[in-house]
């Protein structure tokens, strides 16, 4: 009996993968990562596909076989296709006890998420809603996030394999499968064997809607802000005390406001504060340094020291470091030396009855990093939105309509090896 794609995202969105920002140092960095992995697993062997394993770091990889006569014309000619998902959620939203909530034929107004009405999402907001009258939506209860990103991408790419292995009519080459760990905290292809993949093109199921494909994304790194105060009793403080909270706040109030991702959109680059933590003898700020430019990012840890040098000519006693971390790098321009990856899905998206644009991705995906590798991985849309927060949401119809992307995309590749 086949399994729709929603069924299998819901069993998936129920177990907690939330990657863990303080366990950064172990892959994966939380244990519902393999308890997801595990159930993978089981599900691809009894699909038939029995080379499925997990590994000590929380990699799933399984191939569903060359299906080709020896006799077909593209025998032999087909590369091995990967298909990629990440197996954990955001760390900055919970996902512990999601319960999702389905809306049937969704009438296009508002929605009220019932354990706290005050999380509503708005239409006004999400346009795109606008596109969705008539499906079934689902939407969390208003307390964790629902784990659309990226779990609709897994139940698409399951629900792939289960048509494929149950229609052998379905022509296609060697498809690798793979659910990587720790994609939100960038360390999603840290351990990734890439020998073990035995991919020559990959793609992430990791969008938004139907129609947008994703071929650039930013290039990215980190930074930490440490200031190193001095503490003593209030009641004794003046002259002495050096509060690193205030120096902190300070600093972050001298970022360019034209720079937030709350005022930037498109090609735009931005340096968005998103921890702080401390007290006033320390405070730590971790930032995220976002450009579709590589060079970009050299200029915004230039502004930042800059900004750092200006603060300790008024705080001569506080202690400042700025330390930064690689994280990816645009993906574009890799890509745009293997057109045929990009092509093929586009053909794709066109016979599945869609519009394609490319639109750039305002954030990475472990395609970035693939690519960079030598795997060039361009990403496709679940039919999802507003990831990473409580008012998260999936189309159903559109989840199902990524999975006949898939399917499409592994017959384009038959048909286009033999031109």
């Amino acid at each position: 009996m086949s399994v729709s794609a929603l069924d299998r995202f819901l069993r998936y969105v129920r177990i907690n993968t939330q990657s863990s920002e303080a366990n950064i140092e172990q892959t994966p960095s939380s244990p519902g990562q393999f308890e997801l992995a595990s159930l993978l697993v089981e599900e691809l062997k009894n699909l038939g596909l029995h080379d499925a394993e997990v590994d000590e770091h929380c990699y799933v990889m399984a191939t569903i076989p060359s299906n080709l006569p020896e006799t077909h014309p593209a025998y032999g000619k087909v590369p091995n296709i990967a298909f990629l998902a990440h197996l954990d959620t955001s760390p900055e939203v919970s996902a512990e006890n999601v319960n999702p909530q389905i809306i049937e034929k969704y009438d296009g107004s508002d929605i009220v998420l019932p354990a706290d009405p005050s999380v509503v999402i708005r239409v006004e907001e999400n346009p795109n809603l606008r596109k969705c009258i008539g499906h079934t939506i689902v939407t969390t209860d208003g307390t964790t996030l629902l784990g659309a990103d990226n779990k609709a991408g897994i139940a698409a790419i399951m629900t792939m394999a289960e048509i494929l292995t149950s229609n052998p009519q379905i022509l296609h080459g060697n498809i690798r499968i793979c659910f990587t760990p720790d994609e939100e905290i960038g360390n999603g292809t840290k351990y990734l064997n890439l020998e073990k993949l035995n991919a020559k093109y990959a793609y992430t199921v990791d969008g938004d809607l139907p129609g947008e494909l994703n071929k650039e994304t930013f290039s990215a790194d980190q930074a930490t802000v440490t200031f190193i105060g001095r503490d003593i009793h209030p009641g004794t403080a003046k002259g002495i005390m050096l509060n690193s909270i205030r120096i902190a706040a300070d600093f972050i109030a001298r970022l360019p406001k034209d720079m937030a991702p709350e005022t930037t959109e498109g090609y735009e680059p931005y340096i968005h504060p998103y921890v702080m933590e401390g007290g006033v003898g320390k405070t730590t700020v971790k930032l995220l340094l976002r450009d579709f430019r590589t060079s970009g990012l050299d200029e915004q840890k230039k502004l930042l020291a800059e900004i750092i040098d200006e603060l300790k000519k008024i705080y001569p006693r506080c202690e400042m470091t700025l330390e930064t971390k690689f994280q990816y790098r645009n993906m574009h321009d890799h890509l745009m030396n293997t057109p045929e990856v990009l092509d093929n899905l586009w053909e794709a998206a066109i016979r599945s009855g869609v519009e394609p644009y490319w639109k750039p991705i305002r954030g990475g995906t472990d395609g970035s990093r693939l690519t960079e590798m030598g795997v060039p991985t361009p990403n496709i849309y679940t039919g999802g939105n507003n990831f990473h927060s409580k008012t998260e949401w999936l189309s159903v119809d559109f989840l199902n309509k990524s999975v006949e992307t898939l399917v499409n995309l592994v017959q384009v590749w038959v048909e286009k090896s033999t031109q």
